[in-house]
């Protein structure tokens, strides 16, 4: 008995290691066969939110009970562009007082502001400007050599051609003014952005006269007062002929941001462009260091601690940053922009175009944001990766990493230090040190954890500070196009250009009725203050008071704010009433507001028989029949509004939206 009941368990056995080893060979079986039809994982290029895509050559319908937030402000529309000459303008002389040579050194901001005061300060001296050269686009920096500083941002033939009738450019020295200049023969000044014309008068004329060439050093964001006297109306229009007429962005530049425009339209739904203004030099002037995390705060302590250095910042190092964001000092936060524009009434599957090169504090600042407004995209959405790159150039190879792993310790040393280590009994020896990977040292920010300075910047940082003078380019245009530009950090009070706010003054000038926010940080973050603790869920009447704050912005209240906060900074950022005039009111589409009828000049009548001819840019549906519909949203039943107006649509997605464009493809 005991035999046959062995032997039963021995065939049970049997049978489960057999029906076991079946199993894992199927198994095995139906994963081999079937890998070929697994998708490996990428990111799907499509928006999260399904839209309906245009049909080629459609124009884009804004429906009348979308109006208040996407169409035009009624108030400004009487507003044209007018940046011509209006009293006797001298085209320059042949002869001049001498050459003009320029280093300009910062970023894209920077870049533009400066070059336009370099050609009004030519005007004013009546001197020949040399094309400015600018630093962080120099063949040294590794860009392609197809391209030289100034050409590798702008249009150098159109540039000259543009300002031929307000001064005489050349693009190089003459060869025996080269030499001299080698041998550092010529004066150099170092002008700050606050220089009156009165220091060109009266410093730099007379030693221009003499020598015959005269060399600037730009690296504050430009080299003349924003406001100047009434008498000088001339050169505050040369200026907006130079920034919105001259300087144009080199043709490979404006081919691929009209196409990212197209893509963006080709979705038949308005966008939203919004520059966060995250960085790391305004936010350490300003001291908003705590309002980061972990090494990024150190970071702006460490550029803020330079700042003081150099006497840039007169304040002390370590500020309370909450003080600061109360006060409107600091960026508001893509949460908080994101709470602001859904208060506003845009719904989920609003597209928002992220533009900057530069967003300190990375991807996880945009957490928030992008689960409130999930189609959040930015230039590498609309762009393949071999587009990018034929916008780059060839560029030449860079060094090899020299990243090396600290040699380790021989037996010999371990055993001397185990010596040295005193009599016994002994504690345990330390563990061994970790080990520092590669990826930890690669980051722009590694070299924070191991010693106390910055190190110089390394080959392929230098080719990144070039390459994002292109990416910020091609965000300007987007930014320009947008239906609706919200600036995260405009006109912040250091006395630096910002992109915000040279995005503002050329839609300003280009189309004033455009929706721009222009919001007053200091009075969104009392009204945060009150909801701080429970962001997102606050009451009705906050909501209401937020709306009605930006829906000031847009109009006459935020351009008169406008006009008295960030023209004396930045003339660029608001370029009123120098270079525009208003139509007729009998042209006007609406009143014109007082402001308007007190500072604006009216347009020549040539300007109001084109205006008539061209006609509007944009259809509106139901004009009239629904214009006061009240499109106050509330976010409990926003969600499920937009979900229904999504399943009532056809799928569609990021490729199916640009389709018509061979070249793109989006896996690239």
């Amino acid at each position: 008995m005991v035999l046959l009941f062995k032997s039963r368990i021995k065939w049970i056995v049997l049978v489960v290691l057999m029906l076991s080893t079946g199993s894992l060979i199927v198994h095995f079986s139906i994963t081999k066969f079937s890998t070929t039809n697994l998708i490996q994982y990428t990111a799907v290029p499509a928006l999260s939110f399904d839209l309906p895509t245009a049909s080629p050559g459609s124009k884009r319908v804004i429906p009348a009970r979308n109006k208040k937030l996407w169409g035009p402000v009624k108030a400004l529309e009487s507003l044209q562009p007018y940046a011509n000459p209006r009293t006797i303008y001298p085209v320059p002389s042949e002869k001049s007082n001498g050459y003009i040579y320029a280093k300009v050194y910062g970023g894209f901001s920077n870049i533009r502001s400066s070059i336009c005061d370099l050609v009004t300060i030519s005007r004013l001296l009546n001197a020949t400007l040399v094309i400015p050269e600018i630093q962080d686009s120099l063949r040294s920096k590794g860009i392609s050599s197809k391209f030289k500083s100034f050409s590798y941002l702008y249009d150098e033939d159109q540039f000259i051609a543009s300002l031929k009738n307000d001064v005489r450019i050349v693009k190089t020295l003459p060869e025996n003014l080269k030499t001299a200049r080698k041998r550092n023969e010529f004066p150099i000044f170092k002008p700050k952005s606050s220089a009156t014309p009165s220091f060109y008068i009266k410093e730099i004329l007379p030693k221009l006269k003499k020598s015959k060439v005269v060399g600037l050093i730009l690296a504050d964001g430009g080299c003349m007062q924003s406001v100047l006297p009434p008498s000088m109306g001339e050169f505050q229009r040369l200026r907006c002929r130079v920034a919105f007429h001259a300087l144009q962005f080199r043709q490979e530049l404006q081919v691929l941001g009209r196409r990212i425009v197209d893509r963006l339209q080709g979705l038949d739904q308005p966008y939203i462009a919004y520059h966060p203004g995250l960085m790391r030099d305004t936010l350490a002037h300003h001291g908003c260091a705590e309002l980061f995390q972990d090494v990024h705060t150190e970071l702006i302590q460490y550029r803020r601690a330079q700042l003081i250095k150099r006497g840039v910042v007169t304040d002390k190092l370590s500020v309370d940053s909450h003080i600061r964001r109360d006060n409107g000092s600091c960026p508001l936060m893509p949460e908080e922009v994101g709470l602001l524009l859904r208060a506003m009434g845009y719904r989920a599957n609003t597209i928002i175009y992220m533009a900057g090169s530069e967003t300190f504090g990375g991807q996880r600042l945009l957490i928030p944001l992008r689960a409130m407004f999930a189609n959040l995209v930015d230039y590498t959405s609309f762009c393949s990766k071999q587009e990018l790159i034929d916008l780059l150039g060839p560029e030449p190879l860079l060094p090899p990493n020299p990243f090396k792993l600290p040699p380790g310790k021989s037996d010999e040393q371990l055993k001397e230090e185990w010596k040295r280590a005193g009599p016994r009994p002994r504690p345990l020896p330390p563990p061994p040190e970790r080990p520092i990977y590669q990826h930890e040292k690669e980051g722009w920010y590694g070299w924070i954890t191991e010693t106390d300075t910055e190190p110089d910047p390394s080959p392929a940082d230098l080719r990144m500070q070039a390459h994002r003078l292109l990416w910020d380019a091609l965000d300007y245009i987007v930014s320009l196009e947008a239906d609706v530009f919200f600036p995260g950090f405009n006109n912040d009070g250091s006395g630096w250009p910002d992109f915000s706010s040279l995005v503002m003054g050329q839609r300003l000038y280009k189309k004033a009725s455009s929706r721009t926010f222009r919001p007053d940080r200091k009075t969104i973050q009392e009204s945060f203050k009150s909801i701080r603790d429970d962001m997102y869920h606050p009451k009705f009447n906050w909501t209401i008071s937020i709306r009605e704050h930006l829906n000031k912005s847009f109009g006459e209240d935020g351009f008169a704010w406008q006009s008295l906060k960030s023209k004396p900074a930045s003339f660029l950022s608001h370029p009123f009433p120098e270079c525009s005039c208003r139509m007729p009111p009998s042209a006007a589409a609406a009143e014109v507001p007082t402001i308007l009828k007190k500072d604006e000049d009216e347009c020549p009548k040539w300007m109001m028989q084109n205006n008539n001819q061209d006609g509007s840019s944009e259809a509106v549906a139901g004009e009239g029949a629904a214009s006061n519909e009240d499109t106050e949203l509330e976010y409990e039943n926003e969600t499920k509004e937009a979900q229904d107006d999504s399943d009532a649509s056809s799928k569609s997605s990021l490729t199916l939206a640009i389709n018509q464009d061979d070249e793109w493809d989006p896996n690239d």
